[in-house]
């Protein structure tokens, strides 16, 4: 069983915006709404201050209350990697995922359905990287299997200290960052 997840060196990340055009090009993200975004946080007090740029979208969780909440099981973990997807035709538009995702990562489609990242599953299954990662000019994202102990995902999480977003909230995300 494979389970698909991505890590992100924000040693590497300069904020381009890259991985973001990519998104909404190569899924035809609606003007205005985006699948995945750019935060910069700053950690310390001066003089010691460290600033960490994400490129944050859907976690794509083991444990999904997006999931788990959908009314019409639009919202449904691919068999194939784990991913979270909504069904567009399935969803109602009730909104309920939104409320229930802790990282802000859904929007409502201007057609009317929940709609968010997908690791672009539509490239992964054709054995090529989500349109974010292979945009990259400064390589800082990966994606690969972390169920897999030799991909390159789980090297680089072996060998190096990372973080996940929102660990209390019990999702038990798939997005990782390298420190």
């Amino acid at each position: 069983m494979s389970r698909f997840a991505m890590v992100i060196d924000t040693r590497r990340c300069v904020g381009c915006h890259d991985c973001v055009v990519a998104c909404k090009t190569e899924n035809g993200v609606p003007e205005g709404y985006c699948r995945d975004w750019i935060t910069e946080e700053v950690h310390g007090a001066f003089p010691t201050v460290r600033l960490e740029i994400r490129s944050e979208r859907c976690n794509h969780c083991d444990n999904p209350p997006c999931v788990s909440c959908c009314p019409t099981g639009a919202s449904h973990v691919h068999e194939r990697g784990g991913v979270v997807l909504v069904t567009h035709d399935k969803c109602i538009g009730c909104k309920a995922c939104l409320a229930a995702c802790p990282y802000d990562a859904r929007f409502i489609h201007p057609d009317g359905y929940a709609d968010k990242c997908t690791f672009c599953i539509h490239r992964v299954e054709k054995g090529l990287d989500p349109a974010c990662v292979s945009v990259c000019p400064t390589h800082c994202m990966h994606f690969g299997d972390i169920d897999d102990p030799q991909s390159e995902v789980s090297l680089l999480l072996q060998s190096r200290p990372h973080h996940v977003l929102m660990p209390d909230a019990g999702t038990k995300p798939c997005i990782f960052y390298l420190t």
